[in-house]
């Protein structure tokens, strides 16, 4: 039975390796080798990566990969996108080709507003309270100046702050909420300290406010944090063309084409279980470009879950319809992201990734999220509705299937010739490698 070990985070990074290895690996040798080939041969450059978290033992790989020819507003971008997913990078460089010769994706940034909240219990008179708050608001934003001073000098900073009544959700409970405008930074860090010390004042003002009673003076803070959910951070992508231009070939017209897709859009729009894989398929394209550029994809995830169920009913994010024989497929999504500070700065891959971009501003880099999130979603319909998503997903996937039995350089050669033609599964590649190398030890 393993034992709980004390002290861990204290000892050295190859003594941590030691325990876990000993606890937990038949081979310890070869567990130890398996986290050593994935280090640096920089040490310089291993000592970075090993303190951007806690404990760390070794490096964890993802492919990155590019998706060349986006047209975003008239500017042409190859898009990097960091992601273990067969099939995403080509599926999303073939909708950037496709929508190149059709005008390409246009966006606009809708709003950038960022929202923080102080919860709190009150026990007492809640006239009181609001008046406490008007008189101790301005105070709240002054003592916040040390930390915003920088920020409204680029031309962010705390935007307002409410008082809201939750009492009829939670007895008791109320909230500060406030809206924060953080230009190129995400702004975690800088929301968060702010609601801090707006927590520090509006309990230490509340103690020697006249009308509280002795008990409404204590007010008890329950939390201070941002939150991932910014509706009122939002970015818009759209491509649009004739109907007739959707067609590439002549067995399906592009009327047909677009009514069928337009159906299928409209079905994620009203059920939950085709909408949840639909806007998996969107994010497919967003995370892939978030983590490349060294964006929190976990809070992105969140926020835009939560935007898709907005109506009280988890929806489609994309949408799509033809009007005047223009046929329109769009987003609106809320997209809270950084191109300075965190990882934007430290991160040589990151830091390539964004000069790669042209070295956008936190608004350009919603603008380019969001359309590789458009185009990902666009390709995924247009296999769904055309030739089925299997056919592409899995010629990506045969290289998986052909590494994992570790098929040669001729063996990966005439496989690959051969399912151009035949269907792919995991059962029928591994008979054809058998049969073939069977055939070649005759």
């Amino acid at each position: 039975m393993t034992k709980p070990i004390t002290g861990f985070s204290k000892l050295s990074k190859s003594k941590k390796i030691d325990w876990i290895v000993d606890t937990y690996f038949s081979n310890p040798v070869e567990a130890t080798a398996v986290l050593k080939q994935y280090w640096n041969s920089n040490d310089k450059l291993q000592l970075l990566h090993d303190e951007f978290i806690e404990n760390t033992i070794s490096n964890y790989y993802l492919p990155l990969g590019v998706a060349p020819n986006f047209l975003i507003n008239g500017k042409l971008h190859t898009i990097p996108m960091a992601i273990e997913e067969s099939s995403v990078v080509a599926a999303a460089s073939k909708a950037a080709k496709f929508w190149l010769e059709r005008g390409g994706f246009k966006t606009k940034v809708i709003s950038t507003t960022k929202i923080g909240q102080v919860h709190f219990n009150f026990k007492g008179d809640f006239e009181k309270l609001k008046q406490f708050f008007n008189q101790v608001k301005p105070k709240l934003i002054a003592d916040t100046e040390g930390i915003t001073k920088n920020m409204k000098k680029r031309g962010g900073g705390i935007l307002d702050i409410e008082l809201r009544d939750k009492t009829l959700e939670i007895e008791n409970y109320y909230q500060l909420h406030a809206s924060f405008e953080t230009l190129n930074a995400m702004g975690a860090n800088f929301i968060n300290s702010c609601l801090e010390q707006f927590a520090k004042t509006f309990k230490t003002e509340a103690l020697s406010f006249n009308l509280f009673s002795e008990e409404e003076k204590h007010i008890d803070i329950i939390m201070s944090i941002l939150s991932n959910y910014v509706p009122d951070c939002l970015v818009r992508a759209e491509v649009s063309c004739p109907v007739e231009d959707l067609s590439e070939n002549k067995t399906v017209s592009g009327e047909a084409f677009a009514k069928k897709f337009i159906q299928a859009v409209s079905i994620a729009e009203v059920e939950p279980y085709r909408a949840v894989t639909h806007n998996k398929g969107v994010m497919n394209g967003i995370d892939a470009v978030v983590l490349a550029t060294g964006n929190d994809f976990r809070a992105v995830e969140a926020g835009v879950h939560a935007y898709a169920a907005k109506n009280g009913k988890y929806s489609s994010l994309t949408h799509a319809k033809i009007e005047n024989g223009i046929f329109s497929f769009w987003m609106e999504i809320p997209l809270a992201l950084g191109t300075v500070g965190g990882l934007t700065g430290l991160h040589p891959l990151v830091k390539l990734a964004l000069e790669m971009l042209h070295k956008p501003s936190a608004k350009e880099l919603m603008q380019i999220v969001a359309v590789a999130g458009l185009a990902q979603n666009f390709a995924a319909l247009r296999s769904l509705t055309t030739t089925g998503i299997q056919e592409g997903h899995m010629k990506m996937h045969l290289m998986n299937i052909l590494n994992q039995f570790g098929a040669n350089f001729e063996e990966k050669q005439i496989l690959t010739d051969y399912f151009k033609n035949h269907p792919i599964s995991h059962t029928a590649v591994t008979e054809a490698l058998n049969k073939l190398r069977v055939s070649s030890e005759k």
